[in-house]
């Protein structure tokens, strides 16, 4: 196992078709995106720059501590009043797709995130998560 992990690399296991979302959005588009892509993990832009992320875990924080008890048009409508840049993890944990799968193991561990933006310089290039890097490990045991 150790052989396989010592080469593989960020590259070889991050998705590259990411789906982005503005920083200006607001939570009802991000709830959508999430449930229709099923994806927990979403990069935040501005401008184009790499700003943010937001995760499934800060929908439902922000979700819970207000929209507890209301009806589903009130949270639909505390929803789109929400910007996405009053919730999204600021900044971005980024790694490099150079880097290996181990190190990328290591600061989601250490960070106790669920997710790392990969760039190249300063392009938003991919995204590897905790589901990418668990299943690395384990097709190599």
């Amino acid at each position: 196992m150790e052989e396989g992990l010592l080469n593989l690399t960020v590259a070889d296991i991050m998705s590259r078709k990411v789906i982005s979302i503005s920083s200006d959005d607001t939570l009802d588009i991000v709830k959508e995106i999430m449930e229709l892509g099923s994806v927990r993990h979403l990069p935040v832009v501005r401008r184009g720059e790499l700003v943010g992320v937001v995760s499934q875990r800060d929908l439902l924080k922000a979700s819970l501590s207000t929209v507890m008890g209301l009806a589903i048009e009130e949270q639909r409508r505390f929803l789109e009043g929400v910007s996405i840049a009053q919730v999204m993890s600021s900044p971005p944990i980024s790694i490099s797709p150079s880097a290996g799968v181990r190190e990328a193991a290591r600061m989601m561990a250490e960070r106790k995130i669920g997710c790392l933006t990969v760039v190249d310089g300063s392009a938003l290039v991919g995204i590897v998560t905790e589901t990418d890097v668990l299943a690395c490990f384990a097709s190599q045991g």
